[in-house]
């Protein structure tokens, strides 16, 4: 695979690159529409929702947070998961923000 070169772009091309690398896996995307449906969860209710294997889902769920997608807190032995709001605006904006600039052009 070729280098891609990401110097050469701002830091929000990145930063918005890395979200996007983050969420482009279907299991991903289902993850985070299980933790807007609920207040906040544990591995084991995610894995109970997946069809996936425990250790694959803590795999899915490392890479949203170091994503910083979501945010985990250790209650006793086990950790409860979050959506990252500041993420989750950050997403909301770029997308707004095509949004509003394709409903004033036309094609």
């Amino acid at each position: 695979m070729g280098v891609s070169k990401t110097e050469f772009f701002t830091e929000g091309q990145n930063e918005m690159a890395s979200l996007f690398k983050a969420m482009s896996h279907p299991a991903r995307i289902a993850i985070v529409q299980y933790l807007l449906s609920v207040d906040s969860c544990i591995c084991g209710d995610i894995v109970n929702e997946l069809p996936l294997a425990q250790p694959t889902v803590s795999q899915h769920l490392k890479e949203l947070k170091n994503a910083n997608i979501i945010k985990g807190t250790i209650e006793g032995t086990a950790i409860c998961y979050c959506l990252n709001p500041e993420i989750i605006k950050k997403i909301e904006s770029y997308f707004g923000n095509i949004s509003n600039h394709l409903s004033q052009k036309c094609c």
